[in-house]
């Protein structure tokens, strides 16, 4: 019989597929037999005419699994499901979510169940995270990921509610400037709540980068020069609203930045350009001059032009930087070089009686 572990988080885009794939890559690697579920998708779509998840769809195939996708999400929130589960018309979910674990384990030595959203989420249908713990009676991983602060009152709710079901915690995307209090303060809190620290992941700029390309479709902007270039990674942004003076200071320690300014800034534009920016974001819809459109091509500096103005393009920068979904092979290889080398493999195998 497989031991399953379900890997949960205490809100969204928290690092729960990461931390899946680098669980299950690294057990593959130790000769373990791995099954994948994600028994909730909150993201439909659709492969040869059967609806799965996407993410789930993905996870499968870094995984090298291939098992059939309505098993693997059983339960798909589309329109349609919640039109039914808001009237009052869940049928028994859980049930088909146990089958499905049941069908998916044999021959399996491990399982790993991936989480929605929250542990809470799915709640409104009976299907959160914490009900599916319970009711398979498997091991869970909750991840929490550092913004502005931990959620250590919900860590430690979750091990009253769950007791030893609760196998330990992950504590993701940790700023160097908060790592003395955790390490000196929450973490020995944590452990003398009985809440198991199982790894402190790294903030890690590689992790939160997005290609140009992908970016400027986020934006609902247009490439319009150095297309050639699209596949450069921004890991931050920078906003050239300031005097060029001052924009220079910051500009030469973020180097690996897409620079927001407005489409009229000339002065700024060149200074970015000929600094070899990741990118210019030029924002309400404004074109740049022919200097400007020249050099851009010449440094091979994309450039994209946006219709929303800086503040709009500088708020939906920092959400596509904190919620870009981890799909590049590079990412994929390092955040699971990150999960393999910092979580307590040892700790979860004991536990589990892996041998």
């Amino acid at each position: 019989m497989a031991v399953g572990i379900y890997v949960g988080s205490t809100s969204s885009y928290s690092g729960k597929n990461m931390v899946a794939m680098g669980l299950g890559l690294r057990l593959q690697k130790e000769g373990y037999r791995v099954g994948y579920m994600k028994p909730v998708g909150a993201l439909p779509l659709e492969k040869n005419g059967v609806l799965g998840d996407a993410d789930a769809f993905f996870v499968q195939e870094i995984l090298g699994l291939s098992d059939d996708p309505t098993l693997v999400t059983p339960v798909v929130v589309d329109q349609d499901f919640k039109m039914r589960a808001f009237g009052g018309r869940c049928e028994d979910l859980m049930g088909k979510i146990v089958s499905a674990y049941e069908k998916l384990s044999q021959d399996k030595d491990v399982m790993l169940v991936a989480g929605s959203g929250s542990m809470y989420s799915g709640k409104y249908c009976g299907v959160d995270g914490v009900s599916v713990v319970q009711r398979l009676g498997i091991k869970a991983i909750v991840i929490d990921r550092y913004m502005k602060e931990l959620n250590y009152d919900f860590l430690v709710v979750l091990r009253e509610i769950l007791g030893d079901l609760l196998l330990g915690v992950l504590l993701n995307d940790i700023p160097p400037s908060f790592r003395d209090e955790l390490d000196n303060l929450l973490h020995p809190f944590l452990e003398s709540k009985g809440v198991k620290v199982l790894g402190k992941i790294p903030s890690d700029p590689l992790m939160g980068a997005i290609k140009v390309a992908d970016l400027a479709e986020r934006l609902g902007g247009r490439i319009i020069t150095a297309q050639a270039k699209a596949d450069r990674v921004v890991e931050s942004f920078l906003i050239g609203t300031m005097q060029v003076e001052n924009f220079m200071t910051h500009f030469r320690k973020n180097r690996k930045s897409a620079i927001i300014v407005g489409g009229d800034r000339s002065d700024v534009q060149l200074v970015a350009l000929e600094g070899q920016c990741q990118c210019l974001v030029l924002t309400g819809n404004l074109y740049p001059n022919d200097i400007i459109m020249t050099r851009a091509e010449v440094l091979e500096v994309p450039i994209v032009v946006v219709r929303d103005d800086t503040f709009t393009v500088a708020k939906k920068m920092e959400a596509i930087l904190s919620r870009h979904k981890l799909r590049d092979l590079i990412k994929i290889q390092h955040g699971s070089q990150l999960v393999s080398s910092i979580i307590d493999f040892a700790y979860i195998k004991e536990t589990l009686g892996l041998r």
